[in-house]
């Protein structure tokens, strides 16, 4: 008997043990705010000191990758927790100049598990994931920009879009993603937004915008629409200088404002306000609308209703800090006062929380609004199950992240995102080696082949081609780096004079901070396209890796293609579109100038049988 009643108790101990095990781990399921979270979220903010409550309103950077426990690195991460009671952490990662040197998914969890270990109160963990995880972390799935899902135009391919993303990101501890991106791209030549917009359709960007919203919560994480109120009309970057909106009104409530209340409608989490003036909102100057009471307090949450978090687009961006430079702190303080509830990478994070708490000291901010604030963000923890468990499962990572039948659907997307805007019928499809050498055997290691005397050039336009090389064929393929370019004139026109066929592939995307228009091709580079059509219009097909408009600016170009994105999906995309090997069916997003209207495309079947099937839409 004693010994049955020993096995029970050792069964029960073990069970229980098992059942604790999986309880300190996050359970990620749809974003649901319960009565018990809704509960904890108020008793905690009651306990809290105003110091703890000023850290609570702040997200600071934390850049993933291996950290040892006395590395300066993480011993800041550390000092922002306990001498400043930091709530919130926006993960990226290092930088090489202008290339993100992308980390491992396990060493991002370990040290968002390691921080979240040491924080008193659960953190928010947040990222700018826009083209999804893989943007900072390797082994993840692969997507375009947001333009190509405009020329896909599937609603369900969006909300496939955030569920997988979502689902990814909670494996390794991300919570919260500063997308979808709901700026209306109207102005051509915006440097900053383009291909991170869905498109130029106010209809059409809200209708994805809400689809990607809908398919992240059903993953568990909370989701971002930016840049209110409207960036896509802008022609300069805000992380360099102050971009204005000049339009009146009744524009802004026809184009730029209708995504963002399609976003609200759809649940969206949180809106991130932009460092955009709108003379039209607020005439004074020096009111970009981060710290401007009319288009935040008045325009966002009164007029159009919105409940959520009002996150900051960072506070380090030139377009906010030239107007603090003499008191940087203040900056901090003015966007809290304008209603915005989360205080996103102050340029000066231990100015501006010092700022902030004698701010509130003081009375200048009332303890009620800092209170107000704090509790949003004290339930969006809640709803995800913080305050249950907030570490992740190291172990299940390689389960959830990159899974085969996702990173197929990256390719998917992209493959179905290739829009045809001109085709002269004489460069298309490309003949590949296969193709023209009949179906024979594979070929084995180091066995000769045919000579193709370079029938097809191509001539990449990029600072970064990675994998074109090795994507293309039978063809001599010449990169063209754009602080040589002037010096390769002569060689890329010999051999675009002697080949058959020539592509053209232009690398031009958004790249925040970069002096100059950062979607326009340098001079140096574009003099050369310009080069390469006058000598070859006819036999040469343009392929735009990102921008969609560089075709207003070389009319001559008789056969043009757009992928919308430089990702690597996109890529092998690209390269399977000009050899016929799959359908083409996408429409364009946007408008391009004197080139064609929103919505051209024509479609083009897969070659079968060494042929190809043409059609129009």
């Amino acid at each position: 008997m004693h010994r049955i009643l020993g096995f029970l108790l050792s069964a029960l101990l073990l069970t229980t043990i098992s059942a604790f095990a999986k309880d300190k781990y996050q359970r990620p399921g749809p974003i649901h705010l319960t009565s018990s979270g809704e509960k904890w979220a108020e008793k905690t903010l009651h306990k809290l000191t105003v110091e703890e409550k000023v850290g609570q309103v702040f997200m600071i950077w934390c850049r993933a990758s291996f950290l040892n426990v006395e590395n300066p690195e993480y011993l800041q991460l550390r000092e922002a927790m306990q001498k400043y009671h930091v709530g919130s952490f926006a993960m990226t990662v290092h930088v090489d100049g202008p290339y993100l040197l992308r980390s491992e998914p396990y060493e991002a969890a370990e040290l968002l598990n390691r921080l979240q270990s040491e924080s008193k109160l659960p953190l928010l963990f947040a990222a700018d994931f826009e083209r999804g995880v893989s943007m900072r972390l390797m082994g993840t799935t692969v997507f375009p920009h947001a333009m190509a899902f405009g020329g896909d135009g599937k609603l369900e391919d969006a909300e496939a879009f955030g569920r997988i993303t979502a689902e990814e990101s909670r494996a390794i501890g991300i919570h919260w993603n500063f997308f979808p991106d709901a700026d209306v791209n109207s102005n051509p030549a915006n440097p900053i937004i383009n291909t991170r917009s869905f498109g130029e359709d106010p209809k059409q960007v809200g209708d994805l915008v809400a689809a990607y919203i809908k398919g992240a919560h059903e993953g568990g994480m909370l989701t971002t629409a930016k840049h209110f109120p409207g960036h896509g009309d802008t022609a300069s970057d805000s992380h360099l200088g102050v971009a204005s909106v000049n339009v009146d009104r009744a524009h802004l409530d026809s184009i730029e404002l209708p995504p963002f209340r399609q976003a609200i409608a759809a649940g969206v989490d949180a809106v991130m306000v932009a460092h955009v003036t709108v003379p039209a909102l607020d005439s004074d100057p020096n009111h970009v609308a981060t710290i401007s009471p009319v288009m935040v307090s008045d325009l966002l949450e009164k007029q159009m209703g919105f409940k959520g978090i009002i996150v900051t687009d960072a506070l380090d961006m030139a377009g906010l800090t030239h107007l603090f430079a003499e008191n940087i702190g203040r900056a901090a303080v003015e966007a809290f006062k304008a209603g915005n509830d989360l205080l996103l990478i102050p340029a000066d994070f231990p100015a501006s929380y010092n700022a902030m708490l004698q701010a509130v000291q003081s009375g200048e901010i009332s303890r009620e609004r800092l209170d107000r604030s704090v509790l949003k963000i004290l339930k969006a923890k809640a709803s995800l199950g913080l305050q249950e468990a907030r570490l992740v499962d190291v172990s299940a990572i390689d389960k959830a992240v990159g899974k085969p039948e996702n990173l197929a659907f990256g390719q998917h997307v992209a493959d179905d995102a290739v829009t045809l805007v001109r085709d002269n019928g004489k460069v298309l499809p490309l003949k590949s080696a296969a193709r023209n050498q009949g179906t024979g055997k594979a070929a084995l290691p180091y066995t000769t082949r045919e000579e193709t005397h370079n029938q097809v050039v191509a001539v990449l336009f990029s600072d970064d081609a990675r994998e074109f090389r090795a994507r293309v064929p039978d063809a001599r393929v010449i990169y063209v780096d754009p602080r040589i370019a002037a010096g390769m004139s002569d060689e890329v026109l010999k051999a675009v004079d002697e080949a058959e066929t020539v592509v053209a592939a232009v690398y031009v995307v958004p790249t925040a901070g970069k002096v100059g228009n950062s979607v326009a091709m340098a001079d140096a580079t574009g003099a050369l396209l310009q080069r390469v059509l006058d000598h070859a219009a006819g036999k040469t097909a343009v392929v735009a890796m990102g921008n969609p408009y560089l075709a207003a600016d070389f009319p001559e170009i008789e056969t043009y293609v757009c992928t919308f994105s430089n990702a690597t999906v996109s890529e092998i995309a690209a390269v399977k579109a000009l050899f016929g090997e799959i359908a083409v069916h996408g429409h364009l997003p946007v408008s391009i100038p004197n080139v064609a209207q929103r919505g051209t495309g024509i479609v083009r079947a897969a070659v079968v049988n060494g042929g190809s099937e043409h059609g129009n839409e």
